[in-house]
């Protein structure tokens, strides 16, 4: 039985129901043993108090992301490039529906802020995570749109970093990403699924997340954690 319909109902449906820790496992059980990304990238709303920015009528976008890989590749650069930028514009203005901009290579300046926040926003993307920095936290933290990053830094990048390349083959720590492939990010990391095993990952991974449940369930009922492993195989 299909369990979605449209990537907007599987991307939903991650987001609802799973987390990085079980899609993590399935990963690891099923030989993808180096799917997450480095540990400091994080969603920038847990670095920073966030209720100033909050809207109360809304839900909060900006701690979950799903979508698909749009990798974008920069390079750091020491004087003032003849396009400033490099593609830059052409990398966000080309963004479609649930993609998820995902930059790295450049380390000198900010890679992100407020108008290309806005400007994947109003594009529909699903998100950007941004193997550097971030700056315009307070802009960026009021659109209530998922941002992923290593810290905040204000250094522009119009003099330091370059747009060389994107819809391409990035590495960011252990991970190797193509074009497509699967983002999965929460308060506890970003992972890449591979597009071509993605729905058997999140097929195993719903399942395990409902085995978790049940484990919980028996544990507060007072069975001992070696008894709960021993009848579910799952902790």
């Amino acid at each position: 039985m299909e369990l979605w319909n449209s990537d907007y109902e599987m991307f939903k449906l991650m987001k609802e129901k799973l987390y990085t820790p079980v899609v993590g496992d399935i990963l690891d059980r099923m030989g993808y043993s180096h799917q997450f990304l480095p540990a400091e990238i994080r969603p920038l709303a847990s670095m920073v108090p966030v209720s100033a920015y909050a809207n109360g009528n809304e839900p909060d976008n900006r701690l979950k992301l799903a979508g698909f890989a749009c990798p974008v590749l920069e390079n750091d650069i020491y004087e003032a490039p003849e396009k400033p930028f490099g593609l830059l514009t052409e990398a966000l203005d080309q963004l479609l529906p649930n993609d998820v901009f995902m930059a790295t290579g450049a380390h000198n300046s900010a890679l992100w802020g407020e108008l290309l926040t806005t400007t994947a926003k109003v594009r529909k993307a699903a998100g950007a995570v941004l193997d550097g920095y971030t700056r315009d936290t307070p802009q960026v933290i009021g659109l209530n749109w998922p941002v992923f990053a290593r810290a905040c830094w204000a250094q522009d990048s119009s003099i330091r970093t370059y747009v060389c390349d994107y819809r391409c083959t990035i590495e960011i720590g252990q991970v190797t990403i193509h074009n497509g492939d699967i983002v999965f990010g929460d308060i506890d990391g970003v992972l890449i699924i591979p597009r071509e095993i993605h729905k058997e990952v999140l097929e195993n991974a719903l399942e395990k997340a409902m085995g978790e449940k049940k484990v919980r369930k028996a544990i507060e009922d007072g069975m001992s954690s070696t008894d709960a492993f021993a009848k579910f195989g799952i902790l």
